[in-house]
């Protein structure tokens, strides 16, 4: 019901391809809902096609992967609380698909996240998301010598 609002606002004015906002409260919604552990909102807000990757390299998760991942997270009543720092859009909403990166302050530090939008029956879905950890340039070879004594 709430992403059927989102999309009858979303279409309500004129949408010039700048103007972002709706999307931005779309992907800020999504973020609240783990924070909550809204575990109907927060998989609502996802396409029947969603892919997840995550921070370790065996990370890739469908949709019902992804679920049954969070589910234990979400029905200790705490999930994950990532709050967006910045966020940038691309693409045009006309064209039915927009994707973003944002900087997120997480728990892991800062991380980046990059995601795809795309109009699903008349409503707006996230079909793809990925979160990395960021690490400095500084401090790549210290990183790559930890990851080298993990294998």
């Amino acid at each position: 019901m709430k992403t059927l609002l989102f999309s009858i606002l979303l279409f309500a004015r004129p949408l010039v391809a700048q103007d972002y906002a709706l999307f931005d409260d779309y992907i800020d919604q999504w973020h609240l809902a783990a924070a909550k552990a809204d575990y109907t909102l927060y998989f609502e807000l996802m396409d029947e096609a969603f892919v997840f990757l995550g921070t370790d390299p065996t990370e890739r998760w469908t949709k019902a992967e992804f679920s049954d991942y969070c589910r234990p997270y979400f029905n200790k009543g705490k999930a994950w609380d990532f709050k967006p720092m910045e966020r940038h859009w691309e693409g045009d909403p006309e064209s039915g698909i927009i994707w973003f990166d944002e900087i997120l302050d997480t728990h892991m530090n800062t991380c980046r996240g990059s995601g795809i939008m795309k109009l699903v029956d008349g409503e707006w879905k996230l079909v793809y998301y990925n979160l990395t950890v960021l690490i400095e340039n500084e401090k790549m070879e210290e990183f790559r010598t930890l990851r080298a004594k993990e294998n």
